[in-house]
């Protein structure tokens, strides 16, 4: 059987380890474990192995592309694929390359694109197997059939895959010619198929419909290959097949109706059908340049004498005109066959232990919600506790009931506070972590400021080679490519902005409380001599006890306080299974039913808050209305020792927030960097694919340029050439509800390309100054885990996963941690 097989794209040699394992450490919730290298670079060599080896067009090879065909598909549900910037490059199957360059290709950063050129190699594989069977053997004729149907299948799946790139294809890519593909292969099987009729034995009247359909499937093929815009595609040869073909199955068909009017005893038409056979078979001789279906038109002529000499002698029926002959029928025993996954008998999926995007989308969502309510929670019994405290410090309380013997003895409780303010390193601790603000802001911006400058670059680049070569420039603009990632930097830099503020809220409340920090840090002795000394003792008066009480209450909701942020913060929701469930049955999952969930698991502990903030206030009612009884007793409390005494358990609040909040601050500073670090590497890869697309297009732009000033004809230049992916549509922003906390406690995630944004909200000027910064605004990136520390694989090399190492000066973070250089400690 002449059978013809498609050609193959040829690819290029890609590296998808760096950009692999940059983009699952920076997106998978599960962390990479220790064999997740081995998985990658396992991956990299599938990958490289199976689409070279297909040009060995063996059933091995056949079985590699489909289990990295399997694999792609496995992987694509665990990493954003968008972001998975790795230039991949093809070459036009059907281009034989000329004089004045090379073959057309396509490059896309576009997994996409991957698994459509891969899917093409496979569907053409599959041609070229199926037509290397023996089709003496029944077996070689069943493989024959469902390779034909497969790849026919294939080429069906590809007319709707390859236009959803986004982009013109090469030429073997187009829908027609797709088209043209699916329905040659589909008519390749139904011969197959018809061959194997024959072969069986079956029924004359059967074989005779499965020779006219496939004679009417390859007439479609001849009529499709035409077209103007698929007719320069093919080689003679094909069209010389496809034309022999149908005028050979044509004939085929009314062989086997001849037997059936023979059987009828229809002798003229069995006649007219026979002579129009052998006519047909000449026709399909001559269109094919070579001898074709011979066998059967030795069996037609030899029918046809036998035909003629029953009918001269017995019969002298009229022989009719061929046009006017009974048809047999039709009956299409070949279908295409749909995809199936996995296509690999023996798949295996080297990253099983990756969660699918879909999921990490949930958790990360369930965790945003909980780390809101939480943080929520957590502000209310900060804010209720900071009140509290200011009550306490403006009556003088406890201090005012402890001191009990005259002199210049200290009240108990401040000793303690004065004591826990050295312990804690005083003014100096809180300098230090100020003082750190100003390099960990700078680090940041420089990361930000690295990051816009690299997509300038690109973009100015692209623009001024748009102008140069005009509308030969085909590929997507740079403007439309990083909407999303500008976006994203200008949610960092907004953040930047408000942290500025924020910080130069500490330093002025810092500058403002520092002469009572300062005196709460000096020795024991010093601080007694500074404070004057009791007007007498204070009396065990029932306003007293009561106070003492009273005090006592609220040591013990401080405590209980304590212990429900404690359990606030380590509260986990765990809604993986349902999230399973929820993909299984409906293949998506409610963000309704998150909320729910979490609302329904946090509901005990904000109980617990709300009855906590709820008792609070009749504690304060009480205890002002104790503090008034105690007044009248012993005065009004008005002397410069209680001043000074309420003034200096204020500044230990103060001291006490202010080194909550700065050790807050700084670690979101270093989170902040790990995240920008992230996301530079994410541009980074972006720019470095479009640099590979730029160049891919400067060839062919250059060879064109050569070839006319050489005097040749310009063609056009293909619009399909070197071009990426359109940008990916963000998701509608929303407005956040959730009130302003301080540093992120349950931290979430940062912009990023396709999440959801929140705006920012504006910065209160009550409580904590970094209320502004992530939590209660702007949502951390949902796919999100934090790369590994600094000092790992973002440091020595370019940030773009991809190695290109720095000259020095050019990237402020290329160096690890350098503990010889006191004025850059971590080595930035």
């Amino acid at each position: 059987m002449d059978l013809l097989t498609v050609p193959l794209k040829k690819p290029n040699e890609v590296d998808l380890v760096k950009p692999l394992k940059s983009l699952i450490q920076s997106s998978n919730v599960k962390p990479a474990d220790s064999s997740q290298m081995e998985k990658i670079n396992s991956f990299n060599k599938q990958r490289n192995h199976a689409v070279f080896k297909v040009f060995e067009k063996n059933e091995a090879a056949l079985e590699a592309i489909y289990a990295y065909y399997d694999q792609l598909n496995a992987l694509e549900v665990k990493i954003p694929i968008h972001e998975f910037q790795v230039p991949f490059k093809y070459k036009d199957a059907f281009d034989k390359g000329s004089i004045f360059g090379g073959k057309a290709s396509l490059t896309l950063s576009s997994l996409a694109f991957e698994k459509v050129c891969v899917l093409f190699n496979i569907a053409a594989l599959q041609s070229s197997i199926a037509a290397s069977q023996c089709f003496d053997s029944d077996e070689g004729l069943k493989t024959a059939a469902k390779l034909f149907q497969q790849s026919a299948g294939i080429f069906s799946h590809l007319k709707s895959a390859a236009p959803a790139l986004g982009q013109e294809p090469t030429p073997d890519l187009s829908p027609d010619t797709l088209h043209v593909l699916s329905i040659l292969m589909l008519a390749q099987a139904q011969e197959v198929c018809l061959l194997k009729a024959i072969k069986d034995g079956m029924k004359d009247q059967i074989i005779a419909k499965l020779a006219c359909q496939n004679d009417e499937m390859y007439a479609d093929v001849l009529k499709t290959m035409q077209k103007e815009s698929t007719r320069s595609l093919w080689d003679k040869e094909w069209l010389q097949v496809v034309c022999g073909k149908q005028a050979g199955i044509h004939a085929i068909t009314l062989l086997y109706q001849s037997n059936v009017f023979n059987a009828s005893k229809k002798i003229g038409q069995q006649i007219a059908a026979l002579q129009k056979a052998i006519d047909l078979f000449k026709t399909a001789q001559s269109r094919a340049g070579k001898p074709v279906y011979e066998e059967y038109n030795k069996k037609a002529q030899l029918k046809l004498v036998e035909a003629k000499k029953e009918n001269d002698f017995i019969y002298n029926a009229m022989i009719p005109d061929p046009s006017s002959l009974e048809s047999s029928g039709k009956f299409q025993l070949a279908k295409t066959i749909p995809i199936t996954a996995p296509m690999s008998s023996n798949f295996k999926d080297l990253f099983s232990d990756l969660i699918p995007v879909a999921l990490q989308h949930a958790i990360h969502n369930c965790d945003a919600q909980k780390s809101e309510i939480v943080n929520a929670e957590i502000m209310k019994l900060r804010d209720a506790t900071q009140t509290l405290n200011g009550v306490l410090s403006s009556l003088n309380l406890p201090a005012a009931i402890e001191v009990n013997t005259p002199g210049h003895s200290l009240p108990p409780s401040l000793l303690e506070k004065a004591n826990e303010v050295r312990d804690k390193g005083g003014v100096q601790s809180i300098q230090t972590l100020i003082d750190e603000l100003p390099e960990s802001l700078t680090r940041n911006k420089e990361i930000l400021d690295e990051t816009e400058r690299m997509m300038n670059e690109e973009r100015e680049s692209d623009n001024q080679l748009r102008n140069q070569f005009k509308e030969k420039w085909t590929r997507t603009p740079s403007d439309k490519l990083t909407e999303v990632f500008r976006s994203s930097a200008s949610k960092y830099r907004e953040i930047i902005n408000n942290a500025i503020t924020a910080d130069k809220v500490v330093r002025q409340k810092f500058e403002s409380n520092l002469h009572g920090i300062e005196t709460l840090t000096k020795p024991p002795n010093e601080l007694q001599n500074g404070i004057p000394a009791a007007s007498g003792a204070v009396s065990n008066s029932s306003s007293v006890l009561k106070l003492r009480a009273l005090m006592e209450s609220v040591e013990t909701m401080k405590v209980e306080r304590d212990v429900i942020e404690s359990e606030l913060k380590s509260a986990t929701v765990d809604m993986k299974d349902q999230f399973l469930n929820a993909l299984a049955l409906d293949g998506a999952i409610d963000p309704a039913a998150t909320v729910s969930f979490v609302g329904k698991a946090l509901s005990p502990l904000q109980k617990q808050v709300a009855d906590s903030i709820g008792r609070q206030q009749s504690l304060i009612q009480d205890i002002q209305d104790a503090h008034s009884s105690f007044t009248a007793e012993v005065g009004s409390g008005s002397n410069k020792r209680d001043q000074q005494l309420s003034q200096l358990a204020s500044a230990y609040d103060i001291f006490t927030e202010l080194q909550h909040n700065l050790k807050e601050g700084s670690k979101f500073y270093s989170d902040l960097t790990q995240l920008l670090i992230v996301f530079q590497n994410k541009v980074s890869d972006f720019c470095f694919a479009r640099k590979t697309e730029k160049e891919e297009l400067m060839k062919d732009l250059t060879a064109e340029t050569s070839r006319v000033a050489s005097g040749f004809q310009q063609p056009n230049i293909p619009s399909h050439h070197g071009s990426a992916p359109p940008p990916p549509v963000p998701v509608q922003e929303q407005q956040s509800t959730v009130p302003a906390v301080p540093y992120p406690i349950q931290m979430q995630g940062m912009p990023q390309p396709v999440m959801g944004y929140n705006f920012m909200p504006q910065m209160p000027a009550s409580f904590n100054p970094y209320a502004t910064l992530p939590t209660g605004g702007i949502p951390y990136p949902q796919a999100f885990s934090f790369p590994q520390a600094p000092g790992t694989q973002y440091y020595g090399t370019y940030p773009g996963a991809y190695g290109q190492q720095i000259q020095q000066g050019n990237y402020p973070y290329a160096a690890p941690p350098n503990p010889n250089n006191p004025q850059k400690p971590y080595g930035f």
